[in-house]
């Protein structure tokens, strides 16, 4: 593991197709979107070897057209997931033994088998499965996965290449041991490169994992699969089941070989996670890793110095891309009065402009949510809205579940700053927007850092250098990804590393060697070359 003995190529971000008209990559996504619309697929459970169909299934449909199925998967048993636990128990010891540039290997043949053939299949999977328009297909499930790939496996040679000194007397260094026992990892709907990264990235340090993906990301995780199958990962590293969260998890927590978790989604889940590993901390070998990125209530605060058109192009993008649904997502935004005019003027053109619909429409900007419980819980909000003295929508406000789960984007300005969409994550296209007098900045970033207890992203935009600095002082906790003139979403890997704190999760770091330090367990080796045959010291004299 010392640094020279392999060249690893050195990690650069994949760039964005830009699908405009008649361009090669439009045809090719859209020929693999029909494909699959016209497809049943049938989709089991991954343990070892064995594809396991249970017979108990559910229907896979696309929120933008809920009443086409396209395609079922099978849920799993509680015997399933005990299986899917010794299946990679029994993986670990080849897998962990395998030299590390053969696991890098896997995971880059990954990454350019999704920057080639796969690429119009997994963009085509994410805009059916989690209706996302090709752009925001393209950005997560092709480059933000291939980024993975690639600078994880950089990361991981950086890892290992840490050393620590020695001298002429004594050799000493680090062995980066996987975890005793295997890893869990729970995976989010929205993004198809968060659901391949959490078990990928623990197993490219080693660790075997079980895999249970988000039961509305199914469609799309099945090509994760099979880029998995086609790249090589042996069976057993990474086993799959799908079903019910609680049911999994409780026989996952279960096991005395519970080395860790690698979660992404709500916060009151992962809250409950530590409260039942805790319960069971004496049935384990060890004390498990616990690694989660969760909720977000990301902000955008203009300075009365700010460009007006880059904040009211910041909330358009940062709020309502992908429908609000990214973790990142802004869904508060605190505007000086002298700005608010013309602010609110071009944001309502903005809002009105946009184009709602299927994404295999390329002129759509915005689609569908991604299930019913979410459309119910965001109309609900918007409707309590109409009636509150102290909100007011502004644009948006409409909805309709009749084809697909369209929620119109909407803006809500409030006089309260405490109104209860200020506060509460919604993960839907609801911005809401608090008028601050000017004379009122430091008080206004106060009143940011306290409203919400989640600490995700969020932006700031201004013209002066004072004010840029107050601020980042001001929010230092109250964002793990911190943004300046630029919308708080969109972060690249090994560039903006991923992550926050306080309520929104561990802060370790998705996108950096700082994740993948934690699916590691160090081992000191000290060997001296001449050892002592006296235990007599020169102190203690003759």
């Amino acid at each position: 593991m010392l640094k020279g003995f392999f060249h690893v190529p050195k990690a650069v971000n994949e760039p964005v197709k830009s699908y405009a008209p008649n361009s090669p990559e439009k045809k090719a996504v859209l020929e693999a979107y029909k494909k699959m619309w016209n497809e049943t697929i049938d989709v089991p459970n991954y343990i070892g070897s064995e594809e396991i169909r249970t017979g108990n299934t559910r229907n896979m449909s696309a929120p933008h057209d809920h009443k086409h199925v396209v395609g079922t998967y099978h849920l799993a048993e509680k015997k399933h997931v005990e299986q899917a636990i010794a299946s990679a128990l029994e993986a670990k010891d080849a897998w962990a033994n395998l030299a590390w540039e053969q696991r890098a290997a896997i995971f880059l043949k990954a990454a350019e088998l999704i920057a080639g053939p796969y690429r119009a299949r997994i963009n085509a999977a994410t805009m059916i499965a989690q209706s996302k328009t090709i752009y925001q297909a393209e950005i997560d499930a092709s480059c933000e996965l291939i980024d993975f790939f690639r600078f994880n496996v950089e990361f991981m040679t950086q890892i290992y290449n840490d050393q620590p000194k020695s001298d002429s007397s004594v050799w000493n260094r680090l062995e980066y041991r996987p975890l005793e026992g295997f890893v869990y990892a729970v995976t989010p709907f929205n993004f198809t490169a968060i659901a391949a990264n959490l078990p990928a990235s623990a197993a490219m340090m080693g660790n075997v994992v079980v895999w249970k993906p988000s039961d509305s990301q199914v469609f799309s995780a099945k090509i994760i699969i099979d880029i998995f199958k086609e790249a090589g990962v042996p069976d057993g590293v990474i086993n799959v089941v799908f079903g019910d969260a609680q049911m999994v998890s409780d026989t996952v927590y279960a096991s005395p070989d519970f080395a860790g978790i690698h979660f992404t989604g709500s916060t009151h889940v992962f809250k409950d996670i530590f409260k039942h590993i805790g319960n069971n901390i004496h049935t384990y070998k060890t004390y498990p890793r616990i690694v989660g990125e969760t909720g977000g209530k990301d902000f955008i605060v203009a300075h009365p110095t700010a460009n007006v058109k880059q904040v009211v192009t910041g909330i358009s993008r940062g709020a309502f891309e992908f429908q609000g649904q990214k973790c990142s997502a802004a869904s508060r935004a605190y505007i000086p009065q002298s700005m608010w005019a013309e602010a609110k003027e071009l944001l309502i053109k903005d809002v009105k402009s946009f184009k709602m619909g299927s994404p295999e429409d390329f002129g759509n900007f915005i689609t569908a949510v991604i299930h019913e419980g979410s459309f119910d819980k965001l109309a609900s909000f918007i409707d309590q809205a109409k009636k509150d003295t102290d909100a007011e929508i502004i644009v948006g406000g409409n909805y309709d579940k009749s084809k697909g789960f369209f929620i119109e984007p909407t803006v809500i300005v409030t006089t309260n700053p405490k109104y209860a969409t200020m506060e509460t994550e919604l993960f839907g296209p609801v911005m809401t927007i608090y008028v601050y007098e000017d004379s009122k900045w430091a008080e206004t970033l106060k009143l940011v850092d306290e409203t919400s207890p989640y600490a995700l992203t969020g932006a700031i935009f201004s013209g002066d250098r004072y004010a840029i600095a107050e601020a980042t002082e001001a929010l230092k906790n109250a964002a793990g990804n911190f943004y300046i003139n630029d919308k708080p979403t969109g972060a690249v890997v090994g560039m903006q590393p991923f992550g926050g704190a306080r309520a929104s999760g561990t802060n370790d770091k998705a996108g950096s060697p700082l994740n993948l330090l934690r699916w590691v367990s160090p081992r000191t080796i000290k060997e001296t070359f001449v050892t002592a045959e006296d235990y007599r010291y020169p102190f203690l004299g003759e």
